[in-house]
C-alpha cells in the first residue's frame, strides 16, 4: 500500500518478478497484468474494473457538440492537444461536462485520444467499447496500425509536434486534477482507462507502448499529488477531530465530532480508491515498463519514481520504490543513468530526507562513484554533483579515496566536468570556515581568512602532481571561487611580507606554485575564457561580464604596478619565478598608469633589462620581449619611456655582438670556449627580441652571414651558434617579407611555388631518402591562400589588371606581358596540382574556369586536366564534377532558385559539362570506375538539398542533373542500370509520377540513362540515324525522332544489384540475335510511373517509321539470307570505311577537348548512345552502308577486355548509409 507506511507490506514485490535487467518479458503477457491489486471491497451497485458501464447515450450521435460518422468518433481531443492553442482547463472541463451528460460516448472519446496520441489512424467504435475486451481492441488496433511508418506523434519532428508531449502531459495532468473530488471515485472512468493503458503498455507495437507507459506514468503522478492532498486533510481532520474530543463534555459539539468523523472515513475511502489506483498503475505498468526495451520508456519510468518519491516521501521514499533507480543506474543507455542521477539529486537536495537514503547510499554509493568517470560525459557531471549534495548532507559518507577519485576531475578536458569537480573540491576542502572567523573584522593580506584557502589551494596544486595544469585547476574553480582565487592582495603579501608569529613560511616550491596560480588567475579574469584545449572558443560576453572583466584589470593594474617591481627584484636570479611575473604586464590596462598617476611605478623596463643582463634562458628572455612589446604602445603615455629603454638594450646588445662576433671570427679554426659562450648568450639575447620588434635598422642578416658563413668554410661552428644564427636570419626574412609592397607579391607567389615544388615529396626520389626530413606539405590554410592568390590575379579580365603592369602603356604588347605573367602564374600553381603538391580537390576553382578564360589559359587548364586524369581517374572525376557543382551554386545564389534553365548561365555550365564529358575519350574501359564515381556525386548533389516547401516539390538542386545527363554517354550498358539503380535510392514515389516542367532534369536523366540501358543488339545504322535529335548538334538541327519510352524492368531490384563474385566474372557468349526494327521488337514497355505503382498502363507504340529505320530492317532481313563468304566481305569492307571515315572526322571535327588517343571503333559501335557529334560532324552518314553483326563485336570485345570491374561497389548500401528505394 502506498498512502499509509504501515501497511507497506501490500506493496511487496511479487515474487515472479525478475529484478535484473532483462528484456526477454517486456512483450509477455502474464496472467493478473490488468488486474487491480488493492486492499478495499468493491461497493454495492459499482462496476468492477473490468466492466463495462452504460451511459443514457448510445449509438450515433453528437459528443461535444460534434457529428459522430459511421459510428466513429471525431477525435477532437487529439486535435486540441496537438495544436496546443486552447488553454488545458478549458478542454478538460468541456470533456468534464460530456462525461456528465453521457459517460459512455465521453470515455470512448477519452479512448481514441489515446489511440490517436500513439499514432494509430484507426479508431474504437461504440459497438467495440461495448461488445469487446480490452485485449480484443488492443488486437484490433494493433492490425490498422502502420508499422511501416516509425514515427508517431511523441517522435515525430517539425513546428506542429515540437509541443506535444508537453501537452499531452498536461492534458493528464488537468484532467485528474479536475476530476479528483467526484469522478475518480465513480470506479468506472479511471478503472477503464488504468486498464486500457496497461494493456497498451504490454503491446509488441513501439508507439503503443512508449505512449501508454508515459500516459500511465503522468496518470500515476497525477494520483500521487492527490493522495498526498488526502493525507494532508486526513491529518488536519485527525487533528481537528481529536481538539474536539478533548474538551470538556459542556463545551463538546457531538453534531462536529460526528461531522469530522464522517469527513475522515469519507477521506479514508477515498484514499484507500486512490492507493488502489496506484497499485495497479505501478505493479501492471511500472514494474514491467521500467525494464523495457527501449530506452526512453525505461528513462520515463525511472524520472517519474523520482517525482513521486520527492512529492510523496512519506509514502514513497524507501527502500522498496529505492532499488529501482539503483539497480536503474547499471542502464546500458546514458540517457536512463542520467534520469536515475537527476532523480536522486532531488532528493539528497532535502536535507530532511537523508535519514532515509543512508541505506541507498551504503548500497549503491559505490557505483555512484564510478559514474563520474561515465563514458557519457552528461551522466559524469550528474554524478559529480550528486556527490556534491551527499558531500553536503553529510561529510562522513565519502571515504578519503572517494574523493580524490573525484579530485583529479578538475584537470578533465571537458569544462562542464570539471566545474563540477571543482565545486566538490570547494565544498570540501574550503568550505569549512571557523565560526569565530564570522564575527572577526575582515583583515587583509596574509591576516586575511583567504589566506588559508590559497595555500590549501596551492598544496593541493603540488600534491597533484599536475604542475603544468594550473590554468585547467584555476578554471574548474573559478565559478565558485573567483572570491579567493581573486584575492591577489592576499597572494603578494604571501610572497613578500614576512611571515607571523608562529606561522610557516612558503617553502620555494610552494612560492613558484603560487606565482604560476597568481597568473593563472590574472590571465582568467583579463580574457574571461577558458584556457587553450577546454572550450569551443571565445564567447560574446554579456554586459554584467564585461564591467566585471573592466573592473577586474583596473584593480590588477593598481595593485601589481607598484608590487610587480619588489616581486621581480626578490625573484629576478630564479627564472622559473620571474618567467611568470614577467607576463603580467601583458593583461594591465596601461591607460590606469596615465588615470591612477602611477608612471612613478613603471620601473619594470629598468628592471627587465637587467634581468635580460642577467639571463640566457629562451622562456625568460621571450618573457621579456613580449612585455616590452605590451608596454611599447603608442596610445599610451608611458610609451616614451619604455621605448628609449628598449632602443638602448638593444643598442648595447647589437654592438655587443658584433664586437664577439669580430673577435670570435678572427679566432680562426680553434675559437674560444668562453667567447664562443658570450656570441651565443647575445645571439639568443637578440634573437628573442627579434621575435617581436623589428630589429631591421640593426642589419643582423650581414652578420649572422659571416657567422653562418664562416661556419660553412671551417665546418666546426658549435651547433647552437648555428641554430639561433638561422633562427635570427628567419626573423630578418620574415620582418621583410612583411615590408613587401604589393608589386612584388606576384614574384614571390613564383619562388613560393618553386620551393614548394622543390621540397615536396619528390625530393626523396632516387635513392635521397636521407633528405626526408626536409620534406615539407603545405597546410590546409597555405593551400588556401594560395589558391586565393591565383583567383585574384589570374582569373581577371585585361582592363582589371590594366593598373598591374608598373606603369606601361595600355598597348597590345603591354597586354601581352601582362597576359604572360598571368599564365606564369596560373602554370606554377598547375605544377603544384600535377605534382601533388595541393591536393588534387583545389583544381575544381581552376578547371570551372574552362569556357570562360579558354583563348588565354585554356591549354594550361587541359593539360592540367589531362595529367590528373593519369594521376588518379577518380580523384580528377571527383575535381570535374565538383567544378560543376561551384558552378551551379554560384548560379543559384546569383539568380535564385527558381531561374530559368534556358538562361545563357545554366547553358554555359552545361556546354561545359559537355567539354568536360569529352575529355574522356571514346575508351569506356578506361574511364568506367571515373564515370560512375562522377554519376555518384551528381545524383547526391542534386538531392541533398530538399525543398522546404514539401516533397511535393523538386528539391532545390534536382536542375543539376541536366547537367549532369552530359555524361551518361559515357556509361557502359551495364553501368547505366547500376546507376539507375542508384538514382531511385534517392527518389520517392510521388517523384516518379510527377510530369511537370521543374520535373525534367529527373525525367530527362532517367531516360538517358535507360535508353539502351538493356539493349544488347542496337545497330549502328539506327544509332546514327537518331544524331538530329541531339541538342548539342552543331547544325542546329530541328528534333525529328521521337522520344523512346523507357525499358521494362526485366528483373527485382535484387536482382539487379548483382554480388560482387557475379559482377566480377567475364560475360558469356551468347547467340547472335538478328538486327530487328524499332517496331518488330517485344512491344511491351512500362512507363515510368507503372514501374512504381506495377499497373498496367495504356500501351503507346511508335508508329512514325523513318527511313534509316526502314533501311536497316530491310538490311537485317537481307542478311539472314547471303552467304557466309559475302558477310564476312561485306564486314571487312564496311569496317574499313567506317575507320577511315572516324579517323578522317577525328583530323576535322575533333573538338578542343577531344583526347590525343586513337579511337576505338568496337567502343563506338557497341555504345548504345551513340551520340558523338562532334566526332560525327565530318562523316556522311547518308551514304555509309554498315551491316556489321553488333554481337559479334561484343563477344569480341568481351573476349579481349575483361569485365574486371564492379559497378555495384561505388553504389554498395554499407558505404552509402542511403536505404534501398
Amino acid at each position: 500500500m502506498i498512502a499509509a507506511p504501515e501497511l507497506q507490506t501490500e506493496f511487496l514485490y511479487p515474487q515472479d518478478t525478475d529484478t535484473r535487467f532483462s528484456s526477454d518479458t517486456d512483450f509477455d503477457d502474464p496472467d493478473g497484468r490488468n488486474v487491480f491489486v488493492g486492499k478495499g471491497k468493491a461497493k454495492k451497485g459499482k462496476k468492477g474494473p473490468g466492466e463495462k458501464g452504460k451511459g443514457a447515450g448510445k449509438g450515433p450521435g453528437r459528443m461535444n457538440g460534434h457529428h459522430q460518422e459511421n459510428g466513429m468518433e471525431n477525435v477532437m481531443l487529439f486535435e486540441v492537444v496537438r495544436l496546443g492553442k486552447s488553454a488545458m482547463q478549458s478542454v478538460v472541463d468541456d470533456w468534464i461536462e460530456s462525461y456528465k451528460h453521457d459517460r459512455d460516448v465521453a470515455l470512448l472519446d477519452l479512448i481514441n485520444f489515446f489511440i490517436q496520441c500513439s499514432g494509430c489512424k484507426g479508431g474504437v467504435t461504440g459497438e467495440m467499447f461495448h461488445n469487446m475486451q480490452n485485449s480484443e481492441i488492443i488486437r484490433k488496433m494493433t492490425e490498422e496500425f502502420d508499422e511501416d511508418s516509425g514515427d508517431y506523434p511523441l517522435t515525430m519532428a517539425g513546428p506542429q509536434w515540437k509541443k506535444f508531449k508537453s501537452s499531452f502531459c498536461e492534458f493528464i495532468g488537468v484532467l485528474v486534477r479536475q476530476c479528483q473530488y467526484s469522478i475518480i471515485y465513480d470506479e468506472y472512468m479511471m478503472d477503464t482507462v488504468i486498464s486500457l493503458l496497461t494493456g497498451l503498455s504490454d503491446s509488441q507495437v513501439r508507439a503503443f507502448r512508449h505512449t501508454s507507459t508515459l500516459a500511465a506514468m503522468k496518470l500515476m503522478t497525477a494520483l500521487v499529488n492527490v493522495a498526498l492532498n488526502l493525507s494532508i486533510n486526513m491529518d488536519n481532520t485527525q487533528r481537528q477531530y481529536e481538539a474536539e474530543r478533548n474538551k470538556i463534555i459542556g463545551k463538546r459539539a457531538n453534531d462536529r465530532l460526528e461531522l469530522l468523523l464522517q469527513k475522515r472515513k469519507e477521506l479514508q475511502e477515498n484514499q484507500d480508491e486512490i492507493e488502489n489506483m496506484m497499485n495497479a498503475i505501478f505493479k501492471g505498468v511500472f514494474v514491467h515498463r521500467y525494464r523495457d526495451a527501449i530506452a526512453e520508456i525505461r528513462a520515463i519510468c525511472i524520472e517519474e519514481i523520482g517525482v513521486w518519491m520527492k512529492m510523496y516521501s512519506d509514502a514513497f521514499l524507501n527502500d522498496s520504490y529505492l532499488k529501482y533507480v539503483g539497480w536503474t543506474m547499471h542502464d546500458k543507455q546514458g540517457e536512463v543513468r542520467l534520469k536515475c542521477l537527476t532523480a536522486l539529486q532531488g532528493l539528497y537536495y532535502n536535507r530532511e530526507l537523508n535519514a532515509r537514503l543512508e541505506l541507498f547510499t551504503s548500497r549503491f554509493k559505490d557505483r555512484i562513484v564510478s559514474m563520474t568517470l561515465d563514458k557519457e560525459y552528461d551522466v559524469a557531471v550528474q554524478a559529480i554533483k550528486l556527490l556534491t549534495l551527499v558531500l553536503h548532507s553529510s561529510d562522513e559518507v565519502l571515504t578519503a579515496e572517494d574523493c580524490e577519485s573525484v579530485y583529479h576531475l578538475v584537470y578533465s578536458a571537458h569544462r562542464p566536468v570539471a566545474v563540477a569537480a571543482g565545486e566538490f573540491l570547494f565544498k570540501k576542502l574550503f568550505s569549512h570556515r571557523d565560526p569565530e572567523d564570522d564575527s572577526m573584522p575582515k583583515r587583509r593580506g596574509r591576516q586575511s581568512m583567504n589566506a588559508n584557502l590559497i595555500k590549501t589551494t596551492v598544496f593541493f596544486f603540488l600534491e597533484s602532481e599536475l604542475h603544468e595544469h594550473a590554468a585547467y585547476l584555476v578554471d574548474s574553480m573559478w565559478d565558485c571561487a573567483a572570491e579567493i582565487l581573486k584575492d591577489w592582495e592576499c597572494m603578494i603579501s604571501l610572497l613578500l611580507d614576512e611571515p607571523l608569529p608562529g606561522e610557516e613560511a612558503l617553502t620555494d616550491r610552494q612560492e613558484t606554485a603560487l606565482i604560476e596560480i597568481m597568473l593563472c588567475t590574472i590571465r582568467q579574469a583579463a580574457e574571461c575564457h577558458p584556457p587553450v584545449g577546454r572550450g569551443t572558443g571565445k564567447r560574446v560576453l554579456t554586459a554584467k561580464e564585461k564591467k566585471t572583466q573592466l573592473d577586474d584589470r583596473t584593480r590588477m593594474t593598481e595593485l601589481f604596478s607598484i608590487a610587480l617591481p619588489a616581486l621581480l627584484a626578490k625573484y629576478s636570479v630564479d627564472a622559473e619565478k620571474v618567467t611568470n611575473l614577467l607576463q603580467l604586464p601583458q593583461f594591465f590596462d596601461l591607460e590606469i598608469y596615465t588615470t591612477g598617476r602611477l608612471e612613478k611605478h613603471i620601473n619594470e623596463s629598468r628592471q627587465i633589462r637587467e634581468i635580460v643582463e642577467k639571463h640566457t634562458d629562451t622562456d625568460v628572455l621571450e618573457a621579456c620581449s613580449k612585455t616590452y612589446h605590451a608596454l611599447c604602445n603608442e596610445e599610451f603615455t608611458i610609451f616614451n619611456r619604455v621605448d628609449i629603454a628598449r632602443s638602448q638594450l638593444l643598442d648595447e646588445q647589437v654592438d655587443k655582438f658584433n664586437r664577439l662576433l669580430e673577435d670570435f671570427l678572427q679566432e680562426g679554426e680553434d675559437p674560444d670556449e668562453d667567447d664562443a659562450y658570450q656570441v651565443l648568450s647575445t645571439l639568443k639575447r637578440i634573437t628573442a627580441f627579434h621575435n617581436a620588434h623589428d630589429l631591421s635598422k640593426w642589419d643582423l642578416f650581414t652578420s649572422n652571414y659571416k657567422l653562418l658563413n664562416t661556419g660553412i668554410e671551417n665546418g666546426d661552428m658549435p651547433e647552437q651558434i648555428v641554430v639561433h644564427a638561422l633562427q635570427c636570419t628567419h626573423y630578418v626574412i620574415l620582418w621583410s617579407l612583411a615590408k613587401v609592397s604589393e608589386g612584388t607579391s606576384k614574384k614571390a607567389f613564383t619562388i613560393l611555388c618553386d620551393l614548394l615544388l622543390i621540397f615536396s615529396h619528390q625530393i626523396i626520389s632516387g635513392g635521397r631518402e636521407a633528405l626526408e626530413p626536409l620534406v615539407y606539405t603545405p597546410e590546409a590554410s597555405l593551400q588556401s591562400e594560395l589558391l586565393n592568390f591565383i583567383l585574384d590575379h589570374v582569373f581577371i579580365d585585361q582592363d582589371e589588371d590594366s593598373n598591374s603592369t608598373d606603369g606601361q602603356q595600355d598597348d597590345e604588347a603591354g597586354k601581352i606581358e601582362a597576359l604572360h605573367k598571368r599564365r606564369n602564374l596560373l602554370a606554377a600553381y598547375c605544377k603544384l596540382i600535377i605534382y601533388n603538391v595541393v591536393e588534387m580537390n583545389t583544381g575544381a576553382d581552376i578547371f570551372k574556369q574552362y569556357m570562360r578564360y579558354y583563348n588565354d589559359y585554356g591549354d594550361i587548364i587541359k593539360e592540367t586536366m589531362s595529367k590528373t586524369r593519369q594521376i588518379d581517374k577518380i580523384q580528377c572525376a571527383k575535381t570535374l564534377i565538383l567544378s560543376l557543382q561551384q558552378l551551379f551554386n554560384d548560379m543559384l545564389s546569383d539568380m535564385g532558385f527558381s531561374f530559368d534553365r534556358s538562361s545563357s548561365a545554366f547553358c554555359g555550365i552545361k556546354e561545359l559539362a559537355r567539354r568536360f564529358s569529352l575529355t574522356f575519350g571514346l575508351d569506356q574501359l578506361k574511364t568506367r570506375e571515373a564515370i560512375a564515381m562522377l554519376h555518384k556525386d551528381g545524383i547526391e548533389f542534386a538531392f541533398k538539398e530538399p525543398n522546404p516547401q514539401g516533397e511535393g516539390h523538386p528539391p532545390l538542386n534536382l536542375a543539376f542533373l541536366d547537367i549532369l545527363s552530359e555524361f551518361s554517354s559515357k556509361l557502359m550498358r551495364q553501368d547505366k542500370r547500376t546507376v539507375h539503380m542508384y538514382l531511385e535510392r534517392f527518389m520517392t514515389f510521388q517523384m516518379a509520377l510527377q510530369r511537370e516542367d521543374c520535373w525534367l532534369p529527373l525525367i530527362s536523366y532517367r531516360n538517358s540513362l535507360q535508353a539502351g540501358g538493356d539493349d544488347d543488339t542496337m545497330s549502328v545504322v539506327s544509332g546514327i540515324s537518331s544524331r538530329g535529335s541531339s541538342v548539342r548538334s552543331k547544325k542546329a538541327k530541328p528534333a525529328t525522332g521521337k522520344r523512346k519510352l523507357p525499358e521494362e524492368e526485366s528483373s527485382s531490384s535484387s536482382e539487379v544489384w548483382m554480388s560482387r563474385e557475379q559482377s566480377m566474372q567475364t560475360p558469356v557468349m551468347m547467340p547472335s540475335p538478328h538486327l530487328t526494327s524499332t517496331v518488330m521488337r517485344e512491344p511491351k514497355r512500362l512507363r515510368p510511373e507503372e514501374s512504381y505503382m506495377g499497373t498496367p498502363q495504356p500501351q503507346h507504340h511508335q508508329t512514325a517509321i523513318d527511313y534509316n529505320t526502314q533501311v536497316t530492317w530491310m538490311l537485317a532481313q537481307r542478311q539472314q539470307q547471303e552467304e557466309v563468304a559475302r558477310q564476312q566481305q561485306e564486314r571487312a569492307m564496311n569496317y574499313a570505311k567506317l575507320r577511315s571515315n572516324l579517323q578522317h572526322a577525328i583530323r576535322r571535327g575533333t573538338g578542343l577537348m577531344e583526347d590525343d588517343e586513337e579511337p576505338i571503333v568496337e567502343d563506338v559501335m557497341m555504345s548504345s548512345e551513340g551520340r558523338i557529334e562532334d566526332l560525327n560532324e565530318g562523316m556522311d552518314f547518308d551514304t555509309m552502308d554498315i551491316d556489321l553483326p553488333p554481337s559479334k563485336n561484343r563477344r569480341e570485345r568481351s573476349e579481349l577486355k575483361p569485365d574486371f570491374f564492379d559497378p555495384a561497389s561505388i553504389m554498395d548500401e554499407s558505404v552509402l548509409g542511403v536505404p534501398m528505394f
